[in-house]
């Protein structure tokens, strides 16, 4: 059973789960007291189903897949911007104050109450040890992975392990827990929820829902932020964790051999259902769950997701080289058919590939044809036969099937000689975010059902590749294991680690090994757009790059009628919207705790150093 059917299942114990949720009640701050009617608690955490229907709530966590708004902070990092707005991040222009309460901060310590309140009655059920140790580890999957989004935020925070009622306040007057202990408690109940959890599908356990696997993703993502982060950020005490993150890794990549061989379809498909690599995932439908991603992209709002300069350099060549190793890049650059030409296919699937074509009159901008340059039609050719028109539309065309007639395709009209100009997918940068475009649902608006991958193995080999890096352990044969087997589906040549040397990319940060700078751009390139990057920035101190100035694609004013800003008001250049910022001062390396948290403690939580 996927989590859409979850969903549809919890309208049947309606009965059940409102008892549930006056146990559950959401709490405006964690201090609140939990509702007292125990009879409640009696009759929910008895038996197995009981507490399976009690558990389905926790999945709620997932959220919806994100809109391409600023609910997930990759504007805050370099290699996207909200092309919208030319005021900047506010993370990136250091404009972040204190709050007085959070969203973030109150709803994980909400979820974390509702999971513990799960942990504190499975001892006194009547389940046997197998089914007991089984939710135990349901429960300390769901209570990590809310511990996880509050360390990446606040670093230290106070570990509760059981339900809290009014008399349970001096949990929190007794301030933050330090980091390390939090971590290790998260780490432990992982490793005891790998080995109890049941397999997904046995027994009374639903495919789809929490198992090993799912487990050992946690681990492999949690265990590579936090060794990475104590290793740089000094606080030491990395190794156990990324020893944690490279043995759940292997155990996956030895579970989950092949790969899905459509990258785009992992993003674009109305069904993940037993597609390789997928670990685990979220399904929507058009009469059930469902979401308005795809509407973003292919909206008058498409700017939102603008990618940088930066993020289209990171796409290698398809020889396996960095643009920056070819000489003659700086003149490629300057025409966007040569610029994509011969790169690692993943950038035709997440950046929209230049082309035009003739709108045809009277036929609702629903109709087109070629026009006579080849140039033109370049990518809608190489598209067609790496994907498909309904994965990936190329010519592009709106939510409702309209087609753009080129690419890329400027804001505000500042594209003299268009036939017409579509107020829709457009582009402030010259990059527009194509990965999440698909032709699934056409004339539906705000209404997308493809589906969202939550642990996938993509992320999996670059944490693996990682983390043995940073354990000293990363050769050839840990490459061909994972960066080769994405490059392969990407049609980039193999890494050869012995042939990278200092050399390899002339516009590698110096203070990063040559090999881990291409690991890492590895990283990038398979999870761009996916929510990772700020985080990753953070964790490599790396805050640095996202206060270089973001820069867009080349270009000449003249062709635009000198409307698109250009880097130092040059007459041909790099888009530039935005300017520089201040260098990145390091306590905005942790958010600020909310001030009506300390208020509440009598300042027993301290705020973090900075704030």
């Amino acid at each position: 059973m996927n989590i859409k059917n979850i969903i549809k299942m919890k309208n049947k114990y309606k009965i059940i789960m409102l008892l549930a949720l006056v146990v559950c009640v959401s709490c405006e701050n964690e201090l609140e007291r939990l509702p007292k009617d125990e009879l409640t608690v009696a009759t929910t955490f008895t038996n197995n189903r009981n507490f399976q229907t009690y558990s389905w709530e926790f999945y709620e966590t997932f959220g919806t897949w994100h809109t391409g708004r600023n609910d997930f902070n990759e504007h805050s990092a370099d290699l996207m911007v909200d092309g919208r707005n030319d005021n900047g991040d506010d993370w990136i222009w250091q404009r972040i104050t204190v709050p007085t309460s959070s969203g973030l901060y109150n709803s994980c310590f909400s979820r974390i109450r509702k999971v513990n309140l799960m942990l504190d009655n499975i001892d006194g059920s009547e389940m046997n040890d197998v089914d007991r140790n089984h939710w135990r580890s349901v429960g300390y999957f769901f209570r990590a992975w809310e511990y996880f989004k509050l360390v990446k935020a606040y670093g230290d925070i106070t570990w509760v392990e059981t339900a809290l009622s009014d008399s349970d306040k001096e949990v929190f007057n007794g301030g933050r827990t330090p980091r390390k202990e939090v971590a290790q408690n998260m780490l432990d109940n992982l490793m005891f929820a790998e080995e109890n959890i049941k397999e997904n599908g046995e027994g009374d356990v639903n495919p789809n829902t929490i198992g090993v696997d799912e487990v050992r993703a946690l681990i492999s993502r949690f265990g590579l932020f936090e060794g990475t982060w104590r290793k740089y950020h000094g606080l030491g005490d990395e190794t156990p964790f990324l020893e944690a993150s490279a043995d759940a890794s292997e155990k996956l990549i030895s579970s989950y051999p092949e790969l899905h061989p459509n990258y785009e379809q992992l993003f674009s498909s109305s069904d993940l259902e037993g597609k390789a690599g997928i670990i685990f995932y979220k399904e929507y439908g058009r009469n059930s769950v469902s979401h308005s991603l795809n509407q973003w992209s292919r909206s008058s709002e498409s700017p939102v997701w603008d990618f940088t300069k930066k993020a289209a350099d990171m796409f290698l060549m398809s020889d396996g080289t960095p643009v920056s190793a070819d000489s003659d890049f700086v003149n490629r650059e300057k025409d966007p058919y040569s610029e994509f030409r011969n790169r690692d296919h993943r950038m035709y699937f997440t950046i929209t590939p230049p082309f035009k074509i003739e709108v045809l009159p009277n036929t609702g901008s629903l109709e087109w044809d070629y026009l006579p340059d080849a140039r033109y039609r370049e990518y809608i050719d190489l598209l067609g036969t790496i994907s498909n028109f309904i994965d990936k539309p190329l010519p592009d065309n709106n939510w409702a099937g309209m087609m753009v007639p080129t690419s890329p395709h400027w804001k505000g009209g500042v594209e003299p000689g268009l036939p017409f100009d579509p107020g829709y997918n457009t582009t402030s940068w010259g990059y527009k975010q194509f990965k999440y475009v698909n032709n699934n649902h056409i004339a539906i608006g705000w209404v997308d059902e493809h589906d969202q991958p939550i642990f996938r193995m993509g992320e999996v080999l670059v944490n693996y590749a990682e983390a043995t890096f940073e354990l000293g352990e990363f050769n050839q044969s840990i490459a061909d294991q994972t960066i080769n087997k994405l490059r392969e589906r990407a049609d980039v040549a193999d890494m050869t680690v012995g042939a990278i040397n200092a050399g390899f990319d002339p516009n590698r940060d110096a203070n990063v090994d040559p090999v881990l700078w291409e690991i890492r751009r590895e990283r990038s390139v398979e999870l761009m757009a996916e929510g990772f990057r700020f985080d990753d920035l953070r964790r490599w101190k790396k805050m640095n790059y996202a206060t270089q100035e973001k820069l867009g694609m080349y270009i000449v004013a003249s062709d635009f009628d000198n409307k698109i800003p250009i880097q130092n008001g040059a007459s041909e250049g790099y888009v530039s919207r935005i300017g520089k910022p201040s260098p990145w001062p390091d306590h905005y390396y942790l958010y600020p705790i909310p001030s009506n948290e300390i208020v509440l403690t009598n300042g027993s939580i301290e705020q973090n150093p900075g704030w």
